[in-house]
């Protein structure tokens, strides 16, 4: 006996495609939907961690900040310092320049020169006097250049004889002279000679 199907099977078929096709299209949506559901967690918190990370590293800036400054301040305070120590070292050490400066005058004069003023300036001394002869002065410029440990750079400024009556009426010619030397510091016992000190003016006759 032969059947015969006189049902619509082509339009059944094509139901069953249509309805797999779509089956698989909502599964598509649905892997995909999850997929970035995923990725947007996974980015929520790698934007989360950075920012942590982000707002430590900022703490940690602010803190260097203040600790930068604390160390500028404690600099400031220890330049401040510094500085007030050389202020009491240079006047400690200036105030026995004119004791020196006189002491090393004295040694350095020779016999047959006598001193008649003698100011400083700064590191600058004057000094102006009476010599017997030219070679008194020279040799006194010569003991300053070579032989002293606080004078240096003697320069003569002015040399002119002068006729002199004496008390037993006796006429002597003498040299009035003028002259500028230098002030140093004498090395010191392990190291070089450091510069020349700001002195007060001096002034003896």
């Amino acid at each position: 006996m032969i059947l015969i199907n006189l049902l619509p099977h082509r339009e059944a078929k094509r139901q069953l495609r249509k309805r797999a096709y779509l089956v698989s299209l909502g599964i598509a949506a649905a892997v995909g939907l999850a997929c970035c559901g995923l990725w947007y967690t996974m980015l929520q918190q790698m934007i989360a961690g950075q920012q942590t990370r982000n707002a430590f590293l900022k703490n940690e800036v602010t803190n260097l900040e203040n600790q930068i400054k604390d160390i500028a301040t404690l600099r400031a305070e220890i330049d401040a310092l510094q500085a007030r120590q050389r202020a009491v070292e240079d006047l400690q050490a200036n105030r026995n320049v004119p004791v020196h400066l006189l002491d090393e005058l004295v040694r350095q004069t020779p016999e047959g020169v006598y001193l008649t003023t003698i100011k400083q300036q700064d590191q600058m001394v004057t000094v102006t006097g009476i010599a017997q002869t030219n070679e008194r002065v020279s040799e006194l410029l010569r003991n300053t250049a070579y032989n002293s440990a606080w004078l240096e750079r003697p320069e003569l400024v002015e040399i002119k004889s002068n006729t002199v009556t004496l008390a037993t009426k006796e006429q002597r010619r003498l040299f009035d002279f003028s002259m500028r030397v230098s002030l140093k510091r004498p090395a010191a016992p392990g190291g070089a000679a450091s510069g020349v000190p700001a002195a007060a003016s001096a002034s003896a006759s």
